[in-house]
């Protein structure tokens, strides 16, 4: 239903996107994750036809963005993260203009102002002026105007953001409920939010696309990211101030990047915390050898799953080819902005 292929978006000498490629299926939701700067709006700007790209192209349902602007804009429903609205207009009236530049005729606009007041929990306020509204209200109502003429794709920028706890549950719940018959396209900075909505998350940093996939398969142990846990003791009495020769061996490893070591436990035992090196093999045998060898008794020695926050901050640290920063501080502002 959406496919990006190998786009790029400059900004004078500011490169905000680097070759992003993705696909969101029918019936799909998909997480676009990444911090922010890192080029999820300029990408959703792209695939909208907001804006065009330097290179690439993206086409949704078959149509091209640029190409057929007109028709893919009438399958898509956007919600930018601002929401932009016409503060002296009630509600109704609100949802009645924007159908109205959708083409809409005056029973079936009817029936949709209706159903998507009904659908973003809007009864209540849907006669109240829209700059007389909460936060959470405007954000409904912005999400029921991307509804309002049903669009097969549905594209979402930070739709939780300033929400409280309530607003950010029904929210999801709204999101849950419109996946099972839209293709959606969630951008997100919040982790918890694309874990809890989403079928597939791509990760974004610097402009280009660090991971794509199923959240079970990118948090799999084997991937590397998880920590090894390993609780030990060395056999002979060490002297206070002594080296700690089990550290040692522990970081001599191939595939260790990092040993934490997280003090005395009781009777001499001391806990270990590895981080392996991204996309390093298994290294539970090495690590019990090499604790073994260094002439220590070990009482626990484990892999944890990794969360996806250690995923995420492993992603997008990772490195790659950085953005060349500018030389001119008011086109590196530029786009930080469009970014």
């Amino acid at each position: 239903m959406i496919d990006v292929r190998d786009i790029r978006k400059s900004f004078g000498a500011v490169q905000a996107l680097r070759g992003v490629s993705f696909q969101a299926s029918a019936g799909q939701v998909v997480g676009l994750l990444g911090p922010n700067g890192a080029g999820k709006t300029t990408t959703i700007r792209v695939i909208t036809g907001y804006l065009p790209p330097t290179s690439g192209f993206v086409t949704v349902d078959g149509l091209d963005s640029i190409e057929d602007t007109r028709a893919v804009r009438s399958r898509i429903g956007y919600m930018p993260e601002s929401t932009p609205l016409y503060p002296e207009m009630r509600v109704e009236d609100y949802l009645r203009h924007r159908g109205r530049l959708f083409g809409m005729r005056r029973r079936a606009l009817r029936l949709a102002i209706d159903r998507v007041i009904e659908r973003c929990w809007l009864a209540e306020v849907r006669r109240r002026r829209t700059g007389e509204l909460s936060k959470g209200f405007k954000q409904r109502v912005g999400l029921a105007s991307a509804l309002l003429h049903d669009p097969p794709v549905l594209i979402l920028d930070e739709p939780t953001s300033g929400l409280d706890p309530t607003q950010i549950v029904e929210t999801r719940r709204l999101v849950r409920d419109l996946g099972t018959d839209k293709t959606m396209l969630i951008s997100s900075h919040i982790l918890p939010e694309v874990e809890l909505t989403c079928d597939r998350i791509v990760v974004i940093a610097h402009g280009q696309v660090r991971a794509d996939g199923a959240i079970t398969d990118l948090v799999r142990p084997d991937r590397g990211a998880g920590l090894y846990i390993i609780e030990a003791r060395s056999r002979a009495a060490v002297a206070t101030g002594a080296e700690d020769v089990i550290g040692v061996a522990l970081r001599r490893l191939a595939g260790v990047a990092k040993v934490s070591e997280n003090g005395a436990l009781e009777n001499g035992w001391r806990r270990y915390e590895i981080m392996p090196e991204t996309d390093a093999p298994d290294l539970r045998e090495r690590l019990a050898s090499a604790t073994q060898e260094s002439g220590a008794i070990v009482r626990e020695l484990r892999r944890d799953t990794p969360t996806l926050e250690q995923i995420f901050i492993r992603l997008i640290d990772a490195p790659g080819a950085e953005a060349s920063e500018s030389k001119s501080p008011e086109l590196a502002a530029q786009g930080e902005e469009h970014a």
